[in-house]
């Protein structure tokens, strides 16, 4: 989607900008349906059939931006209604968090097997051979599938010598590792929210901008103006994110000119968890546990909660990177609040939980994070800093790639025990995730440490990023070498943090 998807990404953009500028601006809400002329002036339609249509859409996105809750075509009424229970400066939230958009789905075909216009009907007849459930017949012009028969195993596909049949599904459905996509009475998606680990990868790959989450950047905006203490920590995938011209220290001075006191990198947590972890899996692995999976990743996380219930008892009880950083804040600082800023939309759901929601006082993504410096009119690469952002070590920044986690906690356990034999699998994307937990139920990942990330390439390949993975991981890796620090146990600022 980064590569390719722009016209959803500028769509997107200009909703968050237009929302933090309704809070910076103190707009009154009662007038919200002015947005939608604002963002779509004119009577030309530039994305859908026509203006009428994009402009529902449009409002829609700025209510759940808002917080407010998604409307089907049904049930429309003023844009503004509801407003009074978002217009608030702290946390609003009412489930689901991530919504399709009713009327901008396209009714995408779900699963199926083709035969296209290239078929020859040869004579060998391959296709109609390979089916093993005789679901395809040579007719006058071409093979046909019959669809009720057809299981979608697609040996016709691997047989046809011309390559005319093909497989094709929803792209929303099609990504979603929980299988928590299926249809409503007119054909258009529609979210279980059962089994729903809003990880986002829905949102990313719908090519009509149909699905969307719900955020917290109007409140955060109240808070700030408020005079609320604000403190922000930042995911380590914030590098390379805001712009190739851009530094690490330029994006956290961006930040605090926003008016948030300060700015902690989460890799500091990471470096937290990697001890626990690490300490966790040496004393437990495998006399008390069979494996033991990885805290960071909250989507991974609340997949083996739901999906593998009785194993979710061998996920590491170490807190992720991001309640340990909270922590740290707000030791020194008790009274602030903290906000979450990182690639992932699955962490407004943990910062919700009993043991995190008194630490974690808001969550936004690197795309709402940007549409804030877009109404603030905030160049960042123009911007200079007088110091650098010293808080983690090169393996807790590496936790924004795929393997990162694993490699650190396998570091420091060799340095608590060398000799001790660590065996680690990682996965990333939740059909992977999925299928590495059914071996490990299945007894097949005994003394493993297991590193589940949501999405591919993981953080790096979140859904509230900006830029592509390729780009993004060399940055990564850049900004984790220049860390003072190699390992957790050289990082001085842990040194009075009660662990």
């Amino acid at each position: 989607m980064k590569e390719s998807y722009v016209d959803i990404i500028k769509i997107r953009r200009m909703v968050f900008a237009e929302v933090a500028r309704l809070a910076y601006e103190d707009v009154d809400l009662n007038h919200l349906e002015d947005s939608t002329y604002y963002l779509l002036p004119g009577e030309r339609a530039i994305y859908r059939e026509n203006i009428f249509r994009e402009r529902a859409v449009i409002g829609e996105r700025l209510r759940m931006a808002l917080g407010m809750d998604v409307r089907s075509a049904g049930d429309m009424g003023p844009m503004h209604e509801g407003f009074d229970k978002i217009d608030i400066n702290e946390r609003v939230y009412e489930p689901p968090l991530v919504n399709v958009i009713s009327f901008a789905c396209e009714a995408c075909p779900t699963k199926t097997v083709k035969v296209t216009n290239t078929c020859r009907k040869c004579l060998a007849h391959p296709c109609e051979n390979q089916c093993p459930v005789n679901a395809i017949t040579i007719e006058k012009t071409a093979a046909v599938i019959d669809q009720e028969k057809c299981i979608k195993c697609g040996k016709c596909i691997e047989a046809c010598p011309y390559s005319a049949i093909i497989k094709y599904d929803r792209p929303c459905a099609s990504v979603c590792g929980v299988n928590a996509i299926g249809s409503d009475e007119l054909g258009r998606a529609k979210i279980d929210h059962d089994k729903c680990v809003s990880c986002g990868r829905c949102i990313s790959e719908c090519p009509f901008g149909a699905i969307a989450d719900k955020s917290q950047i109007y409140q955060l905006i109240k808070a700030i103006k408020s005079g609320k203490e604000i403190y922000a920590i930042i995911a380590p995938s914030f590098v390379g994110q805001f712009g190739a011209l851009t530094k690490p220290d330029q994006v956290i001075e961006g930040i605090k000119k926003l008016g948030i006191k300060d700015v902690v990198e989460v890799s500091l947590g990471a470096d937290i968890t990697t001890i626990n972890e690490a300490k966790e899996y040496l004393e437990k692995v495998p006399d008390e546990r069979p494996f033991m999976g990885t805290s960071c990743c909250s989507a991974w996380s609340f997949m083996v909660r739901k999906l593998f219930p009785k194993e979710y008892q061998y996920i590491s009880d170490s807190s992720s990177p991001m309640i340990y950083t909270a922590q740290y804040v707000k030791q020194d600082h008790p009274n602030a609040q903290v906000v979450f800023i990182g690639p992932c939309i699955s962490k407004k759901l943990e910062a919700l939980e009993e043991k995190v929601a008194g630490y974690v006082d808001f969550v936004i993504t690197f795309e709402e994070l940007m549409g804030m410096f877009i109404a603030k009119d905030i160049e960042i690469s123009d911007l200079e800093v007088d110091k650098n952002i010293q808080d983690a070590s090169t393996s807790g920044r590496g936790y924004a790639i795929s393997g990162g986690v694993a490699d650190a906690v396998t570091s420091v356990a060799k340095e608590l025990e060398p000799d001790r034999e660590i065996k680690t699998e990682c996965a990333q994307g939740l059909h992977e995730c999925v299928k590495m937990m059914k071996l490990a139920k299945a007894g097949k990942k005994n003394g493993y440490l297991l590193e589940g990330m949501a999405c591919n390439g993981g953080c790096i390949g979140g859904p509230g990023t900006l830029t592509s993975i390729n780009r993004v991981r060399k940055d990564v890796t850049k900004f984790s070498e220049q860390s003072p620090y190699q390992t957790p146990f050289h990082n001085e600022k842990l040194n009075n943090l009660d662990k």
